[in-house]
């Protein structure tokens, strides 16, 4: 754990490319689900999840660079991988070092470090998918001890995990649920902590993920109750909107693979007497892909400041939400666009590029769905707006801190008066354009920084485009509805 943290990682990498493309073949195993365990441990051998532990409990001391160092790391390899390292950074070790009892810490941490033990959280339910506040597992107190009984479902690491973050609500004597959230560490070794894994399911992509559907009947220890500043909705935020805020470390790693493919790929097709790289439409696909690299760089520099455990990131739901949504978007992106740039090899799930396209899409829905969160970032806006009474967007945005220093490179699309009353189509549209805008600010605030110019240059111009194209679509009158008996007249066979 004394190592630099730059001979730690590259050691870490290559201990990855050693696992993937030495012991076992990659892209051979990932029509397996699981990981082959001589893969899994000779990567967990190197103990990557300390980077998420405290110095004082061994760790390397939850310095949000390295964990995302880690996380890029591994996703330049395997996204799987690296949403497994995510899973257990920010959606287990980061709570329980930030709001566990000082009395169940080290014997938590003491396992990850030396039996490489993992972690996950437990939100989402059957019924009760987004809708977090609803939940229905409950938890009562009897003496020294939570009971806690309920169902949920779409967990990573399901049947893996050692360990659990698990939500309910409390439940009083006349079987009402609290309004509020509590979170426990659940230890699946110990006696009326297991969790009874109903059913695994058949999840499309991210196949070395195990995934189902979870019983809890469940007798925990009050120690092992999370703290929270305030109050546990408030806490679920933080540890949600720092999660969201570390999501660029799986996809820089993963889009800087598919950077680094495509220009492979292009330089050596050759159509025609010349490579692809001569064509002008495949110079503008890989732009938008070096842009994509640029804007996730960027967020990994502002994270690495902003999402650390010292800070309560509850409120910072534009910030969090900017991030998660662009960047799963631009992993789709890069991985639909690469996969075509190899042709017919593409459509192999043994081929990077397509494997990605399907192990990328969930990261736009899990989390909150993309169109849920962008829908969010607008409301949130507007609310701003109402309050400082200026509707006008470019005056807005001109003011608000994670957009004073882009907002003047997209006056000409963005200097109008808001209608405060927005259909959520509309919602939809105007948030994917400011979170563009506030990840505009996230590349102009690291180019002041040293980054270079020329790769700072073009994605800016990218966003521009991008931002034209979303405010164009946010400006058409769209109120069309679906035509739910639309079998009847409709069949083309009648007509000829």
């Amino acid at each position: 754990m004394n190592v630099n943290f730059i001979d730690f990682i590259q050691n870490f990498e290559k201990t990855l490319k050693s696992a993937f493309h030495e012991i076992a073949d990659i892209d051979k195993f990932s029509l397996d689900r699981g990981v082959p365990p001589s893969v899994l441990t000779k990567i967990m051998n190197e103990v990557p999840l300390s980077v998420a532990i405290p110095e004082n409990y061994g760790g390397r001391g939850t310095i949000v660079k390295e964990c995302l160092g880690v996380l890029s790391a591994a996703s330049y390899e395997s996204l799987p991988l690296s949403l497994t390292f995510g899973i257990n950074i920010a959606l287990f070790l980061e709570p329980v070092a930030k709001y566990g009892k000082e009395e169940v810490k080290a014997g938590i941490f003491k396992r990850f470090i030396e039996e490489q033990q993992m972690g996950g959280l437990m939100i989402t339910e059957p019924d009760y998918g987004s809708d977090a506040l609803n939940m229905q597992t409950f938890n009562t107190k009897k003496d020294d001890k939570y009971y806690i009984k309920g169902t949920k479902h779409w967990q990573g690491l399901t049947g893996m995990a050692d360990y659990w973050l698990i939500t309910s609500r409390a439940k009083n004597d006349k079987g009402v649920l609290s309004r509020d959230i509590d979170f426990f560490i659940c230890d699946i070794t110990k006696e009326n902590q297991k969790v009874i894994v109903d059913e695994l399911f058949d999840n499309l992509g991210l196949y070395m993920i195990p995934y189902g559907r979870n019983i809890l009947d469940l007798q925990i220890p009050e120690q092992f109750k999370l703290q929270p500043e305030s109050t546990g909705i408030k806490m679920m935020l933080d540890i949600l909107h720092r999660s969201r805020m570390q999501f660029p470390g799986m996809g820089m790693g993963f889009i800087k693979r598919m950077l680094d493919e495509a220009l492979k790929q292009c330089k050596n097709r050759i159509v025609g007497g010349k490579n692809l790289l001569s064509l002008d439409q495949v110079q503008h696909q890989i732009s938008r892909i070096q842009s994509a690299y640029t804007v996730c760089s960027a967020m990994c520099f502002t994270s690495s400041s902003k999402s650390g455990i010292d800070k309560n990131l509850s409120l910072e739901n534009i910030e969090a939400n900017s991030m998660k949504t662009v960047v799963t978007d631009l992993m789709q992106e890069c991985a639909q666009t690469v996969t075509q740039l190899f042709g017919a090899q593409g459509f192999r799930i043994s081929n990077i590029a397509g494997r990605g396209i399907v192990d990328s899409r969930p990261f736009q829905i899990f989390e909150g769905s993309n169109e849920m969160l962008y829908s969010q970032i607008s409301e949130a806006v507007i609310k701003m707006m109402k309050r400082k009474k200026e509707l006008n967007l470019f005056k807005f945005l001109e003011d608000f801190d994670l957009t004073s220093k882009s907002a003047e490179y997209f006056k000409n699309e963005i200097n109008f008066t808001i209608d405060i009353n927005l259909p959520q189509r509309k919602l939809v549209d105007l948030g994917k354009a400011i979170g563009r805008i506030v990840s505009a600010g996230f590349v102009l605030e690291m180019s002041e920084n040293g980054f270079r110019k020329d790769l700072i240059a073009n994605c800016i111009r990218t966003l521009q485009q991008d931002i034209s194209t979303l405010m164009n679509s946010f400006n058409f009158n769209n109120d069309i509805k679906s035509i739910e008996d639309y079998q009847t007249g409709s069949s083309w066979l009648d007509f000829c």
